[in-house]
């Protein structure tokens, strides 16, 4: 009998994440295997853009998926295949974001069970405060 494989995953992504639909907004990233804390999930990868694009293609789409690494830079993922890409906001997230050497990566704050859905704490976004935060966590700020 065939023993079971596991799925190809890039070198870049160090744990199993699924996409799922979210109970806090469209879809999710969800642990598919134990994360212990502070280990590295994985990272997304998309087009390097300039900030002034970045800020133009937010005007022109609902979902964003956009992350500004310095004051010239951004990278946008709408066309990632990562399944970091689906990482929702938080208010009490389970996961952080870092801008390493030009890359976007996620590190676990505490263990991850499998099924659990990988969120982070979005930070300043270009909402200014005028979206509302669907996270559902006790003392939710409301808004992003």
């Amino acid at each position: 009998m065939d023993s079971p494989v596991a799925p190809a995953r890039a070198a870049y992504q160090k744990y199993a994440v699924d996409v799922h639909p979210s109970a806090i907004d469209g879809q999710g990233a969800f642990a598919a295997e134990p994360i212990p804390t502070r280990r590295k999930i994985g990272e997304i990868r998309g087009e390097s853009i300039s900030v002034a694009e970045a800020r133009i293609r937010a005007t022109r789409t609902e979902r964003i998926m956009i992350v500004e690494l310095s004051a010239r830079k951004a990278i946008d993922f709408s066309r990632s295949a990562d399944p970091m890409r689906y990482t929702n906001h938080s208010c009490r997230p389970n996961a952080r974001l870092c801008i390493r050497q030009g890359r976007v990566e996620f590190y676990a704050l505490r263990d991850i069970a499998p099924g659990e859905e990988i969120t982070v704490d979005y930070g300043e976004t270009h909402h200014e405060g005028r979206l509302a935060c669907r996270c559902g966590v006790a003392g939710c700020r409301g808004a992003l």
